[in-house]
């Protein structure tokens, strides 16, 4: 992680890789719209290009793949600051939900998002 985003800090990474698999794992089991908070989503663009590290990862904890799927390559909401709090709202509930601690420095309200959601089980999933 320290490659990718090289001013931040040992204890910060790791925190931050701890909130990315939290939410990856309430992504595993969710039903309604998830999305990373801008930092987790950094998190998470690093660790997807490692394909076969974070193909493994979703596989264990999720059984499959899990989607990232970009705000651009949706249809723009202009309820997005709306939106987006609900979504964070919900996404630190699921966390939890799912067993994981919320470390709330990584989870500061979503005013607009460039990664609003995850793929599998959230909104606009192929069911």
């Amino acid at each position: 992680m320290q490659k990718h985003l090289p001013t931040w800090s040992d204890d910060f990474s790791r925190r931050g890789v701890t909130q990315l698999a939290g939410f990856l794992a309430a992504c595993a089991v969710a039903s309604e719209p998830l999305g990373p908070s801008h930092t987790v989503d950094q998190f998470w663009h690093a660790f997807i290009v490692r394909t076969v590290d974070y193909t493994d990862f979703c596989h264990k904890i999720a059984g499959r793949y899990i989607h990232h799927i970009p705000e651009d390559e949706r249809e723009h909401d202009p309820r997005l600051p709306e939106v987006g709090n609900e979504i964070r709202s919900r996404t630190v509930a699921a966390i939890a939900a799912a067993g994981h601690e919320v470390d709330l420095e990584f989870w500061p309200v979503l005013s607009a998002t460039e990664c609003t959601q995850c793929y599998q089980g959230c909104h606009d999933s192929p069911k």
